[in-house]
Parts: structure tokens; C-alpha cells; sequence
């Protein structure tokens, strides 16, 4: 059966809606989105009324604003940030609501403005926004990611097309990743779901001590936070809300002890940050902090984000994801980490989420720190996995098992 391009999208959209947010009737809705992803904006917002959403508001973005800022502005004024943006999210969590944010850029969009300009402005947004990152960081709200074409990004994946033909192939290459383009996608992301509960179940009653890495210039340990939880696929919120925070999501992933990684490691894949593109990094830990930085593409902009605050010279997020993911096998690069780091098994500098240790929602800082977890002001992920990457589970006794070889499950 093919479906047409409105009935992908209406797929889409439901995803968003049922799997992805799982609102609860009478939830209020926030929809964050560029203004060119507004169509996919208006069936998100239409479905979430069709599922009982009491009220759903649109906060919109552009690129083109974004840049004449970074360009333009006077020097000094970049520390000013629009709070109202970041109001909403915290008013729709504080009533019990839900977030969806489209997210769409140009991955090249700030490369040619001033990198001080920009760590200035991230770092002012991720401390007034805070307060609600540690909302999203503990699941206390339903929230989820998805993306859509803009143009900008569409004709950096697909060069050799024109806008409009670059724009379609987008289209095709998201809804299949998203499985949008199946006639019952809900019915195949429930198997999926399910699939990825028994994986992170399995892994976290193995309370590995370490994972090991090891494959091409990548010879990595990573320890792992005490009493430490697998995560993947869904999640649910204290009041019972189950969601789905990434749509596509392929990766099962869990916090490292902060203070135990070592060895060095180096990407398998480009990494779009804030408008930069940051390819070809290496980095080496020791004693679970970043002792040496490099990227033959974007080495400022690596730099800044690691000097964020203490905490982004640290790891917050281990994920495992085969080889053998639909991205992986698409053969297709994103410039967008919330489909390529479901096409590789990565790392995250910076913050870890709470729930992925054992009673870490309710902990103290220092307690959480104390069980391995890290705390910061960002949370940025890079794909280090491959073909050529073995996974090792280290056991407390020392003793070794085989997680991934080749980049493919064998436990």
C-alpha cells in the first residue's frame, strides 16, 4: 500500500501526538516550531485537540531572525535572551502540560559568525532555562522531539538536488525513519517500544562496572554511575504519563560515573552544534575528565561548548545503538543529532539524566555526583559508534562480556 504525502504526514503528526507526547486528556499543549516546518505544526496541533488537549499554543522560531541577530547586533548584547520563550515551557510543566518542539535549522546557519558571540548567547539561554532542563532531565513532564525539512538543511543533505527535489527527499527519508510511511506506524512503534523495554531491561539487570570501546583510533572505558538504569524508547512521567521523547529513537543508553572514563575517543560522524559544523574530533579522558580536545573541522566551537562549566568537561550519556538502525542503513547523514545519534552508539558531554540512576530524581546534587552523575549546563551527543567498534561489558569481578561486535548486538 503507498500512501500519499497527506497521509505520511498525518501519520506523522499522530506519532508526535500519541506515541511521542502520550498526552493525558485535558493537558495543555506548547508546540515549539520554525515557521517553514508550519504545516506539519498546524496537523500537530490539530491532532493534539483530536486527543484531548485542552489548549495548544505555538511558539515560533526563524532562522533567518537568528542569524541577522548573530550578524548585526552590537558587541555586549548577547547575554540578553527573549525570556518569554523560555517562560512558556516552564508554565505549560508548572500546569501539568506538555511540550513537542519541531526542530529545524540550517546546520550551517552560524558558521560564519562569531563563535564568542554564540557560546555568550547558549550560555545565558541554558541558565535561565534551567529550571526547566531539570524538569525534562528528571521526566517530571511529556515532552518530545521530532524535525521536519527546511530548506537551508534539505539542500545541504541531498546537494546534488534542487530546493524542491531536495526538500521531498527529506520528506522520504524522515517519515521513513520515523515509520510514518507504514500504514499503521502506531502498531510498529509499540513492537519497537517493546523491543527496546526488553534491551534496556536486560543491560540493566547487568550492572556492568564499565563499558569498553574499542575499534580504529577509539580505545575508550567507560565507567558506570552506581546503581545506574538503562533507558530507551518510553518513559514515564510521576503522574503515570507514558511518552516517547525522541521520535525516531533507536538507542538504549544509561549515565557513566563522571569521575570514570578513560582512554581516548574519536567520532565516527559530524556533529552539528548551534549553526557549526564540528567533524573529526578526538578526545581523551582521564579520570572521567577531558584532558585533551581536538576536531580537524569546528575546533573553537568544540572548545567553547566543552568550557561551558565544569560539568561539560564530563560525560552525562552512554548510548548503545546497532549498526543496523534504519538511519544507519539509509546510508544518509542528517546534520541533525536527533537522527544521527540514532545511527551510531555515542557519547554526551555534560548533563545526566537523573533517572537513570537509581533514585537519582530525588536526590540532592551532592548525592547524585556522589552515585557518578554529572551535572551541567548543556548535554551534547556525538556518535563514536561503527562497524569496527567492539562493546565490552566490564563486570565488577572484572571479567568481560561481549555487548557489540562489529557494531551489532551479541548479548
Amino acid at each position: 500500500m503507498t500512501l500519499t504525502f497527506e497521509q505520511k504526514l498525518q501519520n506523522y503528526a499522530k506519532l508526535a501526538v500519541q506515541v511521542g507526547l502520550g498526552i493525558r486528556k485535558g493537558q495543555r499543549v506548547l508546540v515549539q516550531a520554525p515557521v517553514d516546518t508550519a504545516e506539519l505544526a498546524r496537523a500537530v496541533v490539530r491532532e493534539a485537540y483530536a486527543a484531548g488537549a485542552s489548549f495548544v499554543d505555538v511558539r515560533w522560531d526563524d532562522d533567518d531572525v537568528q542569524l541577522a541577530r548573530f550578524e548585526l547586533a552590537p558587541d555586549g548584547t548577547f547575554d540578553q535572551i527573549s525570556k518569554w520563550r523560555v517562560d512558556a515551557e516552564i508554565e505549560t510543566a508548572e500546569a501539568g502540560g506538555a511540550v513537542i518542539a519541531i526542530r529545524a535549522t540550517n546546520p550551517n546557519l552560524l558558521g560564519g559568525v562569531d563563535q564568542e558571540r554564540v557560546a555568550t548567547h547558549q550560555r545565558a539561554w541554558a541558565t535561565y532555562r534551567k529550571p526547566y532542563s531539570s524538569q525534562v532531565m528528571t521526566n517530571r513532564l511529556n515532552w518530545n522531539l521530532i524535525s521536519a525539512p527546511i530548506a537551508g538543511w534539505a539542500t545541504l543533505m541531498f546537494p546534488e538536488a534542487s530546493e524542491g527535489e531536495a526538500i521531498q527527499k527529506q520528506w522520504d527519508a524522515i517519515f521513513a525513519a520515523t515509520r510514518a510511511d507504514q500504514p499503521d506506524p502506531v502498531a510498529a512503534w509499540q513492537q519497537h517500544l517493546a523491543d527496546l523495554k526488553h534491551r534496556r531491561e536486560l543491560l540493566t539487570g547487568k550492572q556492568y562496572a564499565a563499558l569498553h570501546f574499542k575499534g580504529g583510533e577509539t580505545d575508550l572505558t567507560v565507567g558506570l554511575a552506581d546503581d545506574h538504569i538503562w533507558g530507551g524508547g518510553s518513559a514515564d512521567t510521576p503522574s503515570g504519563i507514558t511518552f516517547t521523547a525522541n521520535i525516531p529513537t533507536e538507542e538504549v543508553w544509561t549515565a557513566p560515573h563522571r569521575e570514570r572514563v578513560d582512554g581516548v575517543v574519536v567520532s565516527t560522524k559530524p556533529l552539528s552544534y548551534q549553526g557549526v559544523l564540528i567533524d573529526g574530533i578526538r578526545i581523551e579522558f582521564k579520570d572521567g575528565r577531558i584532558v585533551n580536545a581536538t576536531a580537524s573541522k569546528g575546533q573553537e566551537t568544540l572548545q567553547r561548548m566543552i568550557d561551558t562549566d565544569e560539568g561539560s568537561h564530563r560525560l552525562g550519556e552512554v548510548a548503545l545503538v546497532p549498526h543496523s538502525s534504519p538511519i544507519s542503513r539509509s546510508g544518509l547523514f542528517f546534520y541533525n543529532t536527533l537522527y544521527d545519534e540514532n545511527a551510531a552508539s555515542h557519547i554526551a558531554i555534560g548533563s545526566a539524566y537523573r533517572f537513570n540512576v537509581a533514585g537519582g530524581i530525588d536526590m540532592s546534587l551532592e548525592e547524585f555526583n556522589a552515585a557518578g552523575g554529572n551535572d551541567s549546563l548543556t548535554h551534547v551527543d556525538w556518535m563514536i559508534g561503527s562497524d569496527q567498534i567492539d562493546v565490552d561489558g566490564i563486570t565488577k569481578d572484572g571479567s568481560r562480556e561481549a555487548v557489540m561486535r562489529g557494531g551489532e548486538f551479541v548479548i
